[in-house]
C-alpha cells in the first residue's frame, strides 16, 4: 500500500546525516506505533498500557501524521524546501495527539466535543492543521481542497438552499466536532485502519521483505509462461496472484512490473501494450481477495458485516476480471502469432511449489483465520509470525538485520500514508454527518431519479469516475457511500452490490487518461508513451466499464442466490466476456480473424448474453452460433504473423 507521494519521495537522496536521523526516528516512532497496535488487537497489556477508545486513536495519529511529516517533503518538486518545519511539525504531532490522548476518557465522559476547556481547544486547534497537511502531503492538493471543503461545510451550511440546507457550528464547535468528536478525524476510516489495516500492511511488507513476490512471479511463470503469448499471461496472474496479498497497486506495478514488462517486450509484445497489461493487472490488486486494499475494510464498517462478506462477494467478479485480461492477451499473441518463452527458460512446477511453501502455508493460515475463524484483524498477524517463522529455514529468506529495518521502515512509511489520507478523509465524513447533508442528499436523490436505478447507476458511474481522478480510490469510495450508496440501496438494489458499484467505478481511473496513474507508473517501467499505455490500458479494462452494471442487477454474481443459479450466471458471464473480447481483438478459437460485421455480431450477442434475463440470453446465444458457424465455413482465416 504504497503512495505515489512515497515513491516520488524515495527517488530524491536527501543528506546522509540527514537521512541517517530521520530513519531512526522513524523506526522508533513506527517500531512503538506498531506495538501499541499489537498490544491493542491481542490485549497483550504491554507494560501495563491498555489504551481504550479514542485515546488509542489519537496516539496513532500522533506517532504516524509525525512520521509523514518526516518522509514526505514539503514539496515534491523541491524537496529540501522548508525541511526545518518538517521536525516541528512531528513534534507538534506527538504533542496534540499525545495530550488529547491522555484524555481520551475526559473527552468523552465530560462532553469535550461540545463544551472543551481552553487547552482542549488549542490542542484540537493544532491537531486539525496538521491533519490538513497531512493529507496534503500524501494525497495532494486536490485531496486537501476536498476535506477542506466538507469539513468547513458546518460553518456555512445553514446559508445552502433546499436539501443542502444542514445544522450551523461556530468555528470552534466545528473544530470541536472534527477533533473531540467520534465521527470525524477518529471516525470510521481511521478506526479501519486501527483495528484492521494495519495488520494487513504489515503481511504486506513481510511479504516483499522475505522475496515472497518472487516466488508468485516464478510460481505464474512456471505454470503459463511456456504457452502462447506466456509472459503477458505469467503478468496477469503474477500481479493478480500478488495484487490479491498486497492490495497495492503502484506498489504491485514496481515491484512486478521490471520482470514482467521486459519479458512480455521479449516475445514481441510492444513496449505499451506490454506496459497496459501490467497496468491492469495490478489495478487488479483493488478487486482481488483476500486482502482488497484498504477500501474494502472501509466498506465492511460502513456496512456493518464480516469482511468475509465483502471476500465472497467481489472473489467473482473479480475473477472475471482476470479472465477477461487473460482471453485478451492469449487472442493478441495467437492473431499476431506470438510464442512463449522456450522450456529451458520456464521453471518446472514442482520445484517452484516446494520452494515456496512458506508462502502457501501463510496464505493458508490467513485464509483460514480470516474465513473459517472469522477473526478479520488478527489474520494477518498469525499468517505474519507463520511466513517469518517458515521463511527462516533459508539463508536467502531469512530475517537479517538489513532485512529487519527495510521491514520496519517500509511498514512504518506506508501505514503513515493511510493514516494521513484516511484521517483528513474524516474530515468529509464528519463535515456530511454533523449537518445531517449526507441523508438529505440520499433522499433527494432519489426522489429526482423517480425509482429508475439505471439513471442513479450511471450518475453514480461518472460521479465515481471523475472524484477517482482527484482523490485516492478510498476517499472516492467513503465519499460516495455516504451521499450515493443509501439511495442506491433504497431503490432495492442489493447493499454490498451497491457499495461494489462505487468502488469499481472510483479504481477505473488508474487506467483511464487523462490520470491513469497505474498506466503512467507501468509505461516508465517499459519506456513507453504514458498517454498511448492509458488508453490501451482502458481497452484492456474494459470489463471494469460492464462488470459493475452486472452484478448491481444480478446478485448472483456476488454469491447471492442458489447454487445453480450462480453457477448459471457464472457460466454465462465468462462466454458474454469470451464473445466481447473476440469483438475486441478480432479472433475467435477455431475460426481465426474475423471482420468488422462479424465482430459486432459477435460483441451485440456478448452484451445480450449479460442480461439477467434468459430469453435475451438465448437470443444472444443463438447469435454467437450463427456467426461462429458462417465464419467456420466462409471466413477461416490463420494465424498471422508479425
Amino acid at each position: 500500500m504504497v503512495s505515489t507521494k512515497d515513491a516520488v519521495a524515495e527517488t530524491v537522496p536527501p543528506q546522509r546525516p540527514r537521512q541517517h536521523v530521520v530513519q531512526i526516528i522513524t523506526m522508533i516512532l513506527g517500531t512503538i506505533g506498531v506495538i501499541m497496535a499489537i498490544n491493542q488487537q491481542f490485549l497483550l497489556g504491554i507494560f501495563g498500557f491498555q489504551p481504550l477508545g479514542n485515546a488509542y486513536l489519537y496516539y496513532l495519529i500522533g506517532i504516524f501524521l509525525a512520521i509523514a511529516f518526516l518522509t514526505l517533503p514539503f514539496s515534491i518538486m523541491h524537496p529540501e524546501r522548508l525541511f526545518w518545519l518538517n521536525p516541528v511539525l512531528a513534534v507538534a504531532s506527538l504533542t496534540s495527539a499525545g495530550w488529547l490522548g491522555f484524555h481520551g476518557l475526559d473527552i468523552l465522559q465530560r462532553g469535550w466535543e461540545y463544551d472543551a476547556p481552553l487547552m482542549a481547544d488549542i490542542m484540537a486547534s493544532i491537531l486539525l492543521f496538521l491533519v490538513l497537511e497531512g493529507v496534503r502531503r500524501a494525497g495532494g492538493t486536490v485531496l486537501l481542497f476536498t476535506a477542506l471543503l466538507f469539513g468547513s461545510y458546518p460553518l456555512w451550511a445553514d446559508s445552502m438552499p433546499g436539501f443542502l440546507w444542514g445544522t450551523e457550528y461556530s468555528l470552534m464547535g466545528t473544530v470541536r466536532a472534527h477533533v473531540l468528536g467520534v465521527e470525524s478525524v477518529i471516525g470510521i476510516p481511521m478506526q479501519v485502519v486501527a483495528e484492521l489495516v494495519i495488520g494487513f500492511v504489515i503481511f504486506g511488507s513481510v511479504l516483499v521483505i522475505t522475496k515472497g513476490s518472487d516466488f508468485f512471479m516464478e510460481l505464474a511463470s512456471a505454470l503459463l509462461g511456456h504457452t502462447r503469448g506466456g509472459p503477458a499471461k505469467v503478468a496477469v496472474l503474477g500481479s493478480g496472484i500478488l495484487g490479491s496479498l498486497s492490495g497495492s497497486v503502484i506498489s504491485n506495478i514496481l515491484t512486478s512490473g521490471p520482470f514482467s514488462i521486459p519479458t512480455m517486450r521479449r516475445v514481441g509484445y510492444p513496449a505499451h501494450y506490454a506496459a497496459a497489461v501490467e497496468a491492469c493487472a495490478s489495478t487488479g490488486a483493488t478487486l482481488m481477495p483476500p486482502v482488497m486494499g484498504t477500501v474494502a475494510f472501509v466498506m465492511a464498517s460502513f456496512l456493518g458485516v464480516q469482511y468475509s462478506s465483502i471476500v465472497i462477494a467481489a472473489l467473482i467478479p473479480a475473477i472475471l476480471f482476470y479472465v477477461a485480461l487473460l482471453f485478451q492477451v492469449d487472442m493478441y499473441a495467437a492473431r499476431r502469432g506470438l510464442a512463449g518463452l522456450p522450456r529451458s527458460e520456464t521453471p518446472p512446477v514442482w520445484p517452484v511449489l516446494k520452494s515456496g511453501w512458506p508462502y502457501l502455508l501463510s496464505l493458508a493460515v490467513l485464509i483460514y483465520v480470516l474465513m473459517i475463524m472469522r477473526m478479520e484483524a488478527r489474520a494477518p498477524y498469525y499468517a505474519s509470525v507463520v511466513m517469518l517463522v517458515a521463511t527462516s529455514f533459508r539463508k536467502e529468506t531469512r530475517l537479517t538485520v538489513n532485512r529487519v529495518i527495510e521491514l520496519v521502515q517500509d511498514t512504518s512509511r506506508n501505514i503513515a500514508g493511510l493514516v494521513a489520507v484516511l484521517a483528513g478523509i474524516g474530515l468529509v465524513v464528519g463535515g456530511l454527518s454533523y449537518t445531517g447533508v449526507a441523508g438529505a442528499f440520499s433522499r433527494e436523490l432519489l426522489l429526482y431519479a423517480n425509482g429508475n436505478t439505471a439513471l442513479m447507476l450511471i450518475a453514480g458511474a461518472v460521479t465515481s469516475f471523475v472524484l477517482g481522478m482527484g482523490m485516492t480510490v478510498t476517499a472516492c469510495y467513503i465519499f460516495l457511500s455516504i451521499l450515493l450508496a443509501p439511495a442506491l440501496v433504497q431503490a432495492g438494489l442489493h447493499p454490498i452490490a451497491s457499495h461494489l458499484f462505487i468502488l469499481y467505478w472510483g479504481m477505473l481511473s488508474y487506467i483511464t487518461p487523462p490520470v491513469a496513474l497505474a498506466a503512467i507508473t507501468a509505461a516508465s517501467v517499459a519506456g513507453s508513451r504514458p498517454m498511448q499505455t492509458g488508453f490501451y490500458a482502458m481497452r484492456l479494462g474494459m470489463p471494469l466499464f460492464v462488470l459493475p452494471f452486472i452484478f448491481v442487477y444480478d446478485p448472483a454474481l456476488i454469491m447471492e442466490g442458489t447454487a445453480l443459479q450462480i453457477i448459471e450466471r457464472v457460466g454465462l458471464t465468462l462466454v458474454a466476456i469470451w464473445a466481447i473480447t473476440s469483438a475486441f481483438e478480432s479472433w475467435i478459437y477455431k475460426v481465426g480473424r474475423i471482420g468488422t460485421i462479424s465482430r459486432i455480431a459477435v460483441a451485440v450477442g456478448g452484451v445480450l448474453i449479460l442480461f439477467p434475463d434468459l430469453p435475451t440470453s438465448l437470443l444472444g446465444g443463438a447469435i454467437l452460433v450463427a456467426t461462429i458457424g458462417i465464419n467456420l465455413k466462409f471466413r477461416r482465416q490463420p494465424a498471422v504473423k508479425t
